[in-house]
């Protein structure tokens, strides 16, 4: 697929997951948090159109330098944005988005991903441990091996022979990006994305996307809950949603959808990661259609 049209489906996927609502726990178009506006996001997923279409240009396979991109579209965001903002949503659609570029069909893009992975390198995560700090994330690779905070941590990388791919995995327990990063995407490719692929067909865009939302925290626990307050509490909230979603067919559901949302908003339960997870199922869904 053509890289400029790569990018802009990438710029579109983040403005459409950040203005669905009310998904609960996060920003959108009608709840703002203290340090986050909704307008911070919009803006983050218009600065990295220019980083995807270079990292969709004339591609290394056996050397994406995916870190490279990653870093470079989370600097960007940092000129504009001073928080973290989409640094979870480069880390997937950037392996997706280059998948898609040296794809011929779409049903390619997932072992592409795979194969892109796999040819990560030492200076792919050392770019990925500096784009953290950047976006001062916290979670990933806080852990006691390769801390990114560490002054000494890209250094131990080099002196380890440690890849992107590498650290990932390290961080994959408590991470759920990571997790699906060194994988094949289940959580994008086997819930989100086909829930959202079929739900855009029937339903508003908002409505597509809040409920492809709710159907990946649903069935994933949010590792950005569970890393802050454990994982039962990432589990209640899980499960909270599933009854939720059972009731989505009732003529009170979207009030009840509403009090979720401040359920979680004054809890400051946060499923970050499923916004990011949602925001790569809405790239995968536009993708196929483009490829079609």
């Amino acid at each position: 697929m053509n890289p400029q049209e790569i990018a802009k489906i990438a710029q579109i996927a983040s403005a459409l997951e950040v203005s669905g609502y009310p998904k609960p726990g996060n920003v959108h178009r009608t709840r703002d948090y203290d340090d986050m506006e909704f307008e911070d996001f919009i803006i983050s997923g218009i600065v990295i159109g220019d980083t995807i279409r270079e990292a969709c240009t004339d591609v290394d396979v056996e050397n994406p330098k995916l870190g490279k991109y990653i870093l470079q579209a989370v600097a960007e965001t940092d000129r504009w944005i001073k928080n973290n903002t989409n640094l979870g949503i480069v880390m997937m659609t950037t392996p997706i988005a280059v998948a898609a570029a040296i794809s011929d069909d779409f049903d390619e893009i997932r072992d592409n991903v795979k194969v892109l992975m796999a040819n990560t390198s030492v200076d792919d995560a050392c770019d990925l441990y500096d784009a953290i700090n950047i976006a001062d994330a916290g979670g990933m690779g806080d852990q006691d091996e390769y801390d990114v905070a560490s002054d000494s941590a890209k250094q131990e990388l080099r002196d380890n022979n440690q890849t992107m791919f590498d650290v990932l995995k390290i961080s994959a327990p408590w991470d759920m990006l990571a997790r699906e990063m060194i994988s094949d995407m289940p959580a994008v490719f086997e819930i989100g994305f086909p829930t959202y692929h079929e739900l855009k067909e029937k339903k508003s865009q908002n409505d597509a996307c809040v409920l492809t939302f709710l159907t990946i925290l649903s069935q994933v626990p949010d590792t950005l809950i569970s890393r802050k307050y454990g994982s039962d509490e990432a589990l209640k909230i899980s499960m909270m949603t599933r009854d939720l979603l059972n009731l989505k067919d009732e003529a009170d559901f979207g009030e009840r959808l509403k009090e979720f949302d401040d359920y979680l908003f004054k809890n400051k339960y946060n499923p970050g990661t499923t916004a990011d997870l949602t925001a790569a199922s809405i790239f995968v869904s536009y993708l196929k259609s483009n490829f079609e």
